[in-house]
């Protein structure tokens, strides 16, 4: 028997593409009694267990029975220090900010308390079936070293930062342009590309950071170029308001960003509720992306995001829980609201294309697609197996459906971290359901 090579037996699914570019039916591919099978911790092969399992004689067969097996979730914005925050009541972005998060925040100068909450968190990022996630860290350094080690350990494709944040917050969490280059130098020396970690230059956001500040972050992107760029944009139209306050001579929000070069491949952006034609244009051609955090914005009142007009334009799209501000890790639930928003401005989100957003989609945003998103040959082996009988309702109700778009839209509706039985990261499971 191999020792390298495993399989798994359920029903699969996987992305082969964006639904809105090739149709729904050529966007995936179904096997109603597929197998997986794992070399090395990356993807050898997928099919039909008919096929299959005549050449797997010498291979352990794990079956899943009545369950389904997707790619590993994608999360493109999530902060991992305000997990101990989710669900605080009652205010906009702005004073929920001073309110709750960098209260919070502040207890990330101590390293044995960020390695604690670095645990939980990725613990409930496996439960809910996410296997790579685009993370903020705080202004700490020590905050990104005990992500990163916590990840590392798991073996798991992650990308953080540390915050960059030299004005208009308290002087507990503000570094200053030089320092706040400086030690991100020294972590991305550290980290980036370390195993399967990736390093994220992470201004919070436009008024949170001096002009001087921003020059020096774009600096860090010109001297490493694989680095990701990941902030905030347009989320809520005080702050937009206030940013064209802090920048008048520039002609809008993302025009701040792309003045001082934080704009382009890898540059994701978190939220984009509120952009105008001319910004989309902007984000389609520089091949930027936009992370789409529905619980987040319904969370907070910010609006209504117009996924359609982004998808218009070509902009890379990937879906985001952004925890704490977002009420769920699971992408399930990030699903169930997207779902809402659209419909909400008089649009539908086929489960097609759900699927595409939590998997490929958020791959292709992170240009990752390489490695991760679906089930070709050579990627990682990131994936998740999904119990249709995980609650008693969810249970019903696919006894009910009578295709696979009304199971993968039950799950998109009723499913959360209950529904996921077992997450696997680079062939080994990080995460079993008791």
């Amino acid at each position: 028997m191999s020792n390298t090579r495993k399989a798994y037996r359920a029903a699969i699914l996987h992305s082969l593409a964006d639904p809105a570019k090739v149709g729904i039916e050529a966007s995936y591919e179904y096997f109603e009694d597929g197998v997986l099978v794992i070399d090395n911790g990356q993807v050898l092969q997928v099919g039909p267990a008919s096929e299959l399992l005549p050449k797997l004689r010498d291979v352990e067969i794990k079956h899943y029975a009545d369950a389904l097996i997707t790619p590993g979730f994608i999360d493109t914005h999530i902060h991992y220090p305000q997990t101990g925050m989710i669900a605080s009541y009652g205010e906009q972005l702005l004073d929920w900010l001073n309110t709750y998060t960098f209260p919070t925040e502040k207890q990330f100068a101590d390293k044995a308390h960020a390695s604690d909450v670095a645990a939980i968190f990725l613990k409930e990022l496996l439960r809910s079936g996410t296997t790579t996630a685009l993370v903020f860290g705080t202004v700490h350094p020590q905050s990104v070293d005990a992500f990163f080690e916590a990840a590392q350990a798991l073996n798991l494709r992650m990308i953080a930062g540390k915050v960059l944040m030299d004005r208009n917050a308290p002087d507990y969490l503000t570094d200053t342009a030089e320092s706040g280059y400086v030690e991100s130098k020294e972590l991305i020396e550290r980290w980036h590309g370390k195993g399967r970690l990736h390093y994220a230059v992470t201004p919070r956001f436009a008024p949170t950071s001096t002009p001087e500040q921003l020059t020096l972050a774009g600096k860090l992107l010109g001297e490493y170029p694989d680095l990701y760029m990941h902030t905030h944009l347009s989320e809520n139209r005080k702050e937009i308001e206030w940013v064209k306050a802090l920048f008048p001579e520039r002609k809008g929000y993302l025009d701040v960003y792309d003045h001082h070069k934080l704009i382009g491949p890898r540059a994701v952006f978190a939220h984009g509720v509120h952009l105008c034609d001319e910004e989309c244009q902007r984000l389609a051609e520089t091949g930027s992306a936009v992370a789409f955090c529905p619980t987040s914005n319904l969370f907070l009142g910010s609006g209504l995001f117009d996924l359609n007009k982004l998808e218009a334009h070509g902009v890379r799209v990937g879906l985001g829980t952004d925890v704490g501000a977002g009420t769920s890790f699971s992408q399930l639930q990030s699903l169930n609201e997207a779902y809402k928003i659209m419909q909400l401005q008089g649009k539908k989100l086929d489960p097609f294309k759900s699927l595409y957003l939590a998997t490929l989609g958020g791959a292709e945003a992170l240009y990752l697609d390489d490695k991760l998103g679906n089930f070709t040959p050579g990627k990682d082996a990131d994936f998740l197996v999904l119990d249709y009988n995980a609650t008693p309702l969810l249970s019903y109700r696919m006894q009910q459906a009578r295709s696979l778009e009304e199971r993968l839209f039950a799950l998109c509706m009723l499913g959360d971290d209950r529904s996921v039985l077992e997450t696997f990261a680079a062939g080994r499971s990080v995460h079993r359901r008791d």
